[in-house]
């Protein structure tokens, strides 16, 4: 047994998978998240390991005992500080946090040349600006600071003893130097900090450590290594398969993400589009971003009064209407690309009498499917070519909302055996890879084929026209959010 875990930002995840490939079991615990102001978002680190606690103690026994290996996987960007006892000193800053916009200038002031180094914007949900933010704001606890770990290696760091982080997390930094898989001092410096701040950079099969005695007890387990993983998106990336160049992926977690991999570092900021290593091993892959996907939806379940968003994905299904005037933008947490706007908020547009709770579900749906759209042109605009891609994601479960997705982005969507569990089964073909006894092209074959969705012309051309509405609002409204923005 390999065993993957997976911490994100609404739930710890773990699989085990067996030999063949097989997901064996899975579990998961609930994460909560503090928003102690609007456009904050924050997690208590504690939570983390709690949660990988619970997660990893409800998978049987008697599977646990035969694990050889394990691999992690994360949310990415988290600014975990920790003092010189290795504790937190402060509820880690998010991804999806957008505090740091004036940081963002700062830091392209500081380093000029920073986009060329690092193949990105500099945004506020990367972990650099973050620290700039601190530094100002919170100047006693950026000068207790002796180590900043992301999510996942802060969880590693309680298994292991180890400091230590994988390429493709370490890229979302913006301390990376991602053309030479290496940290950035010229990048480190501007934000007053250096490399004996940051943990050791690994390869994603890399291993960084074995588990602690006493917690390789408590978990059932023997000593088994510790690989360095990947972030969520590379790691999710190696589940489906999508490892060569020319390789895609769309993933519908809390945010969502289109995803294609590289062979090369091949960075193109200008649109927002993120140039990251992947956690393979002289492999790169560039991504769009937009801040909240599934995470509309489950907004829209709540607003509805559902108890869950599987009863409204039902009900949209049976409706099967994609002919409403009401019109979503799904910014709820700012967005990434192609806007790079962290004020922008969502908007439900285009109401009437006959607009209902199922009217506006379908709306998000559509809204989201929008936005990846937006995603894919920033793609194609920097000469990529897409011609299919494959669904992951817990989002993946739904057939109706690849229906919507497919018209949205003109593209054949393909859904695979375990597409819904990500990261977690990423990190688990990273931790198989880690023993060194086979080869990346035996493990990281694309699972099985479960279903394809290709686009309904009437459907794509019914979208065609909202989607060009949906660009307009974006777009009257921008100066707006950053007006609402500074009068809060």
């Amino acid at each position: 047994m390999y065993l993957g875990i997976d911490i994100g930002t609404s739930s710890v995840k773990v699989a085990l998978v067996d030999d063949a490939g097989a997901i064996a079991e899975q579990s998961s615990a609930a994460l909560p998240i503090a928003r102690p102001r609007p456009g904050w978002s924050e997690q208590d680190p504690a939570d983390w390991w709690a949660a990988a606690n619970t997660a990893v103690s409800a998978l049987n026994a008697g599977l646990r005992k035969r694990v050889r290996a394990i691999g992690l996987s994360g949310q990415m960007h988290g600014a975990t500080l920790l003092d010189e006892s290795n504790r937190p000193l402060r509820p880690a800053i998010l991804w999806n946090d957008g505090r740091s916009e004036a940081e963002c200038g700062e830091l392209e002031r500081r380093v000029r040349n920073s986009r060329a180094i690092t193949g990105n914007l500099t945004m506020p949900g990367f972990t650099a600006p973050k620290l700039i933010w601190v530094r100002k704001h919170e100047p006693e606890l950026f000068a207790a600071t002796r180590t900043v770990l992301l999510p996942k290696d802060y969880v590693r760091l309680r298994m292991t003893g180890e400091k230590a982080t994988d390429l493709s997390d370490a890229a979302g930094t913006l301390w990376v130097d991602v053309g030479a898989r290496a940290w950035s001092d010229e990048m480190l410096e501007a934000c007053e900090l250096s490399q004996a701040a940051m943990p050791r950079l690994c390869e994603g099969p890399e291993i960084t450590g074995k588990l602690r005695a006493e917690l390789a007890e408590a978990w059932g387990m023997a000593r088994v290594p510790v690989m360095a993983g990947g972030g969520d998106n590379a790691a999710g990336a190696v589940g489906a398969g999508v490892v060569d160049s020319g390789d895609a992926f769309l993933s519908l977690g809390t945010s969502g993400v289109l995803f294609l991999a590289n062979d090369a570092f091949k960075p193109n900021p200008e649109r927002a589009v993120h140039a990251f290593c992947h956690a393979l091993p002289g492999r790169w892959h560039q991504m769009t971003v937009m801040l909240s996907a599934a995470s509309c939806v489950d907004w829209a379940a709540r607003a509805a009064g559902q108890p869950e968003a599987g009863v409204m994905f039902e009900a949209l299904e049976k409706r099967a209407r994609m002919d409403g005037p009401e019109i979503f933008l799904p910014y709820l947490s700012g967005e990434r690309t192609p806007h790079n706007d962290p004020h922008a908020r969502g908007v439900l547009f285009g109401l009437n009498h006959d607009s209902d709770s199922l009217s506006i579900g379908q709306a998000v749906l559509e809204g989201v499917a929008f936005a990846f759209a937006d995603g894919l042109d920033a793609l194609l605009e920097a000469g990529s070519a897409i011609d299919q891609i494959t669904v992951i994601g817990g989002g993946a479960r739904s057939v109706w909302w690849g229906r919507v997705l497919a018209a949205a982005l003109d593209r054949p969507l393909i859904y695979r055996e375990g597409g819904d569990l990500g990261p977690s089964y990423g990190a688990a073909r990273l931790a198989r890879l880690g023993l060194g006894e086979e080869n990346i092209s035996d493990v990281c074959k694309p699972p099985p084929v479960r279903a394809v969705i290709e686009p309904d012309p009437h459907d794509v051309e019914r979208l065609a026209q909202k989607r060009l509405d949906f660009a307009q609002i974006y777009k009257d409204l921008r100066a707006r959010f950053k007006g609402a923005a500074d009068h809060v």
